[in-house]
């Protein structure tokens, strides 16, 4: 179905060339949705999917941990849709201190989409509204970085931008003038809070995204933000515990068609289009993650039950594990920090963690060793 273009355009005048910019009506789309057969089962399909995933949450006795990875896949999987060459490894590495085999800023800057859903999980916990304030505070957090400290974080921008093209007048989209960011953001904060009229969450996940895409409100970092905020509404609405879905797998995997269908609500109103996407996107997320989280589950107690069998190191050993999951890419200094034990005995345990194959050490030097739960970051990269 093609309605109207969900919005008005503006001429903008300057002094170089007039140029339109576009300017979204308020959510829910009007007229509304032509719910099909077939999108109605993506969405059941969808919310059958996360339903597991939330179960499985529920059920792991390592959920934090699990979490912690996941957050680390999401970061980097939504930073590389935006260009970044950052990997997981990359991610780890940088978090111990070490160089990893991308330049330091690029590790850097997908540290700060860590911090930022961080951030912003620990506000809504906090009781803070979903709005347009902490939309901001994300944004300041997640551009704490030396290229983003000079677009204004945390600040709405002041100046036009543009998708595609060389300038406005060419650009394959330009996004709302600097003077309607304002409304706009209102419209869509209190949208995002049920008004006027209670909106489905995951429904209300995939309209907001490309509204707040459409605005753009800030000079950089928009696609990183929105991704975001996709995970955080989920978890703000009810439908997920835990941050534990991780979409930009297949916004990456499918990256063409997700700029062509965000691309056609503008231009062509196609909601309906993009909407049986989003929830194939989030149905297969939601499956993998459940996946995911049980083969690392499977993987944590195999390797618990061959530890167990160290004697009186058990114990010990058990500890470096469980520090392992949080952090699988280590160095021993770092374990005796996450686990409280004395470097003698952290050594020795990484003796006996590595001649059954648990841990493999990555640098084969004599000092500053960098070890790594192999298989476990083998399970993470699986998809990456």
């Amino acid at each position: 179905m093609h309605r109207q273009s969900p919005g008005t355009y503006r001429t903008v005048p300057t002094a170089d060339e007039p140029f339109r910019a576009f300017v979204p009506a308020p959510l829910p789309p009007d007229p509304p949705l032509a719910w099909s057969p077939a999108m109605r089962r993506r969405f059941d399909d969808a919310l059958v999917a996360l339903g597991r995933l939330d179960a499985v949450s529920a059920l792991l006795l390592n959920a934090a941990l699990v979490l912690n990875s996941f957050v680390r896949k999401e970061a980097v999987l939504s930073s590389q849709i935006e260009g970044m060459q950052s990997s997981l490894a990359d991610l780890l590495l940088y978090e111990i201190d070490e160089q990893p085999s991308v330049p330091m800023e690029d590790a850097h800057e997908v540290s700060r989409y860590v911090a930022a859903l961080e951030h912003g999980l620990a506000r809504l916990r906090g009781g803070f509204p979903l709005s347009v304030r902490l939309i901001s505070e994300m944004h300041a957090v997640l551009m704490d970085h030396p290229q983003g400290r000079c677009k204004t974080p945390g600040e709405f921008r002041r100046s036009q931008v543009w998708i595609g093209g060389t300038r406005p007048g060419n650009a394959v989209f330009v996004p709302p003038p600097p003077d309607a960011v304002s409304d706009c953001l209102g419209d869509l904060e209190r949208f995002l809070n049920d008004l006027p009229e209670a909106t489905p969450p995951l429904l209300k996940a995939a309209l907001a995204h490309v509204q707040f895409e459409t605005i753009h409100p800030f000079l950089d970092g928009n696609g990183r933000i929105g991704r975001l905020m996709i995970v955080l509404q989920l978890v703000h609405d009810g439908l997920l515990s835990e941050p534990l879905l991780y979409p930009s797998l297949f916004f990456k995997k499918h990256r063409a068609l997700y700029y062509e269908l965000l691309n056609a609500v503008r231009v062509h109103g196609d909601w309906e289009r993009w909407l049986e996407y989003f929830a194939e996107g989030v149905e297969k997320s939601a499956t993998q993650a459940v996946a995911t989280a049980q083969h690392l589950l499977a993987l944590v107690n195999k390797d618990r039950n061959r530890i167990a069998t160290l004697g009186r190191g058990a114990a010990s050993a058990l500890a470096v594990l469980q520090a392992l999951q949080r952090q699988p890419v280590t160095t021993a200094p770092a374990l005796v920090r996450d686990t409280g034990l004395a470097m003698a005995t952290v050594n020795r345990m990484l003796v006996q963690l590595i001649d059954p194959g648990i841990v493999a050490e990555l640098t084969q030097r004599q000092r500053n060793r960098i070890f790594s739960y192999r298989a476990y970051v083998d399970v993470l990269n699986a998809e990456l």
